[in-house]
């Protein structure tokens, strides 16, 4: 097995959370009325700079540098690389590569703003492989679905899958992914359906009603290790939590992921304009937590978390997103702490909306009733874990009933 390369003596001591973070990273804009507005990865900054969370003792913030080439073409086609540069210069589409679409328009800088994007979550990884830090986030990554010669849902350069890559470019012989945004991770799975070394399991709406239409059960990839929760509308915290809990720690108990990457999109709640489950912020919270405990368990504690979708931009994202951002230093923000003063003066600055007051929607997360403890077979999300255990299960030697 191959181990993380040892921590050079020149470089910064290690720390407990690696924030990779520039403002440049919010110049990743498609422009005026699209759902992707950077003022999401703003707000959610500046109320965790605001509740002290960028000053613990533990967190170390970083500004990251483009990824060049080099990195890009570990996922992406040289000729793709090549038509994002220039629709970036020129403002001209490449509709061959899914630039100029309403999902996908083109604005001046796009190329250099997703190479930003990419190298942050590349120094992320490069942080924890390295033992520079015991994790690392980059809040303005998760851009899932871009594929390696177009760009698809909002995602120029897929840089999770640029991270992966980069992983096992430096040895990594398994490398986990674990996507919660409420669309299916397709761009990441594709780019490694092959590769028996990376296992990602993508928890998501069902493709039936949501976009991209990929993420059946039946997606295996090699040896199983392409995973898909396919979870009907409405599907609220208790139901996804257990679907979580049926899917998820098996899994990477039995994969032994050498780097746990996550994928943390807040577009699974239920104020989301563009899906149709119902999460709260604190349904999110608990699985950013049950992430990090798991990060502990099986990948010795090595945790990229990236961002991802989330459209909510104001109600949502920025209190699901500090609250990982704590969770991952080590200290979980209390629900009921009240948003700064201060922070809900510049929401209303940014914005002209009414920010929240609360770090909760008052949720009581309760207990997750285990899958082990007998399943519903009329209940459709119990259908949902159960096509997906019968899918992949028996390729990681374990029971779809017991986990044995």
């Amino acid at each position: 097995m191959s181990s993380p390369a040892p921590q050079s003596p020149d470089a910064p001591g290690p720390c407990g959370l690696e924030i990779l973070w520039d403002e440049r990273l919010t110049s990743y804009d498609f422009g005026p009325g699209h759902p992707l507005n950077p003022v999401r990865v703003e707000l959610t900054m500046r109320l965790a700079r605001e509740l002290g969370v960028l000053d613990r003792p533990n967190v170390r913030v970083a500004a990251p540098e483009p990824a060049d080439d080099a990195l890009l073409r570990l996922v992406h086609e040289e000729s793709y690389i090549a038509s994002v540069r220039h629709s970036g210069a020129t403002g001209l589409p490449e509709p061959r590569h899914g630039l100029g679409t309403d999902d996908n328009p083109v604005f001046l800088g796009m190329h250099d703003a997703s190479a930003l994007v990419t190298g942050a979550s590349v120094a992320a990884a490069e942080a924890v492989w390295n033992g520079t830090a015991e994790h690392a986030a980059n809040i303005a990554g998760g851009l899932h679905h871009a594929l390696a010669g177009a760009a698809s849902g909002f995602c120029v350069y897929n840089d999770p899958a640029v991270a992966i890559a980069w992983l096992l470019e430096q040895g990594a012989e398994r490398v986990a992914y674990v996507d919660v945004d409420v669309h299916h991770g397709d761009g990441v799975q594709i780019a490694f359906a092959d590769d028996p070394r990376v296992l990602t399991i993508s928890l998501h709406e069902t493709p039936r009603t949501l976009f991209p239409g990929t993420g059946f059960p039946n997606e295996t990839g090699a040896a199983g290790t392409s995973v898909n929760v396919a979870l009907p509308p409405g599907t609220g915290d208790a139901q996804w939590l257990r679907a979580f809990d049926a899917i998820v720690p098996p899994l990477l108990r039995r994969f032994r992921p050498q780097v746990l990457v996550t994928q943390h999109g807040a577009d699974a709640h239920t104020l989301d304009p563009l899906a149709h489950l119902t999460l709260s912020v604190d349904g999110q919270r608990a699985a950013a937590a049950a992430l990090h405990r798991l990060a502990h368990e099986t990948a010795g504690g090595r945790w990229v978390a990236t961002g991802g979708g989330g459209y909510e931009l104001v109600q949502v994202v920025p209190r699901t997103w500090t609250h990982l951002l704590a969770e991952a230093a080590g200290g979980p923000i209390p629900p009921e702490t009240q948003t700064p003063d201060d922070w809900r003066a510049f929401v209303r600055l940014r914005t002209e909306e009414i920010a929240p007051r609360r770090m909760t929607d008052g949720t009581d997360v309760v207990e997750v009733h285990r899958w082990g403890n007998g399943y519903d077979p009329a209940n459709p999300v119990d259908q949902a874990i159960l096509a997906t255990r019968r899918a992949v299960f028996p390729e990681h030697g374990l029971d779809p009933m017991t986990d044995e």
